[in-house]
């Protein structure tokens, strides 16, 4: 592909983007993927520069922009060398009209930019919000111990005690560590919010929103593959992937249950006040991870966001059931909002005034009303809002 047959594909990209997001659709990186798996001419040089012309140009964007043509724009608006790839050439962009304006430039779409200053997260820590992720790793403890670990490329050694840090786009899914499951791909933040949960050796514990099971995977590993783990989760299949992912990493203590909506307590019965911990990691808006998924921005409305508080107090009080007296909630949500965060662990302070909120004891993070939150500005991680729950 020529470079500006690169831009042009880009554009394309962002206008399939563009529609996702106002329908709820494909998020982006599948869009890309789907997108190149019809046209495989375009070698792997391609497809980086591709991709790394819509991810700039999302993150350059603050609304939702009319069409694709008008976020490249935007871009082109700051980076000269890409005005001049609308040159009207073969499988190029035309042109840039005399009267054509771009989208507007920005952190995010202005209801979310007030929301977000409310919620305390000034303008630096916005910008953070937005810059690029690294790729952080956590060593199975089950397997390997992070300073006798060999790998192709050293790892930088994190604040998370089993935590290493190596330069975006480090294939480490083609080492040998990864495929005998000696490492995992997972945040920096998300394994300091693991280690405040603090799961114990034989402890019965619930991962109440297991997803694909990342965090089961570091909880299972915190409990030396010792007492209970149950992972659950609504979504069958994301529940589903959890098997062999468990699998590599050697866990026997884990097991999974599908819930059905607003029916979960069918087949978490037996599990009613019995808990040591349950882990709530709540859907929510994930604010916290426009790093890695930057139109995330475009896809909230605040009608989704009133939803996302709605589910979270209801998961919150699931928890509750299955908690024994004496033990703990570890509440987690990638989000930097208040809405999703601190508001919801009021609300459950006010529902439930016999219980009380911990301090984290993290090594990173700052203190943010009755939890604690990490940040991309501050703490170099995905970003998260942290509260341990204490039952009487």
């Amino acid at each position: 592909m020529t470079p500006s047959a690169r831009v042009q594909a880009a554009i394309e990209l962002l206008d399939q983007t563009i529609e996702g997001a106002k329908s709820v659709g494909a998020p982006a990186d599948r869009l890309i993927a789907t997108y190149f798996k019809q046209r495989r001419y375009a070698g792997s040089k391609d497809r980086r520069a591709v991709r790394e012309l819509v991810y700039r140009a999302i993150r350059e964007c603050g609304e939702v922009p009319s069409t694709g043509r008008t976020a490249m724009l935007a871009l082109a608006e700051i980076d000269p060398a890409i005005a001049e790839l609308f040159d009207s050439s073969t499988h190029g962009p035309p042109r840039i009209g005399k009267h054509e304006k771009p989208a507007k430039r920005g952190i995010a779409p202005q209801w979310l930019v007030d929301e977000l200053r409310k919620s305390g997260v000034s303008a630096e820590e916005q910008a953070a919000m937005l810059g690029r992720a690294p790729l952080d790793c956590r060593v199975n403890t089950l397997k390997a111990e992070r300073d006798m670990l060999e790998l192709p490329v050293a790892g930088e050694h994190l604040a998370a005690p089993h935590g290493l840090r190596f330069e975006t786009g480090t294939q480490i899914d083609q080492w040998e560590a990864y495929r005998a499951g000696q490492i995992e791909v997972q945040d920096h933040g998300s394994q300091l919010a693991c280690m405040a949960a603090n799961a114990l050796p034989g402890e019965t514990v619930l991962d109440l929103c297991a997803g694909a099971g990342g965090k089961t995977l570091a909880l299972a590993a915190a409990m030396q593959n010792t007492g209970e783990l149950i992972a659950s989760d609504t979504d069958s299949r994301r529940l589903g992937l959890l098997g062999p992912r468990s699998q590599r990493a050697g866990l026997t203590n884990v097991t999974r249950r599908v819930l059905d909506p607003k029916r979960e307590m069918e087949a978490l019965g037996d599990l009613e006040q019995r808990a040591d911990l349950v882990l709530v990691d709540a859907p929510c808006s994930g604010t916290g991870t426009w790093r890695r998924k930057p139109e995330a921005k475009w896809r909230l409305t605040p009608k989704r966001l009133d939803r996302f508080a709605q589910l979270q107090d209801h998961v919150l009080d699931l928890a509750a059931q299955c908690t024994k007296p004496g033990g703990r909630i570890a509440f987690i949500t990638c989000s930097m909002l208040d809405t999703e965060g601190a508001a919801r662990i009021e609300a459950f302070l006010e529902r439930y005034p016999d219980w009380k909120a911990e301090d984290a004891g993290l090594p990173l993070s700052r203190k943010h009303f009755q939890g604690t939150r990490l940040t991309p500005f501050h703490d170099g991680t995905d970003g998260f809002f942290v509260a341990i729950l204490r039952s009487a």
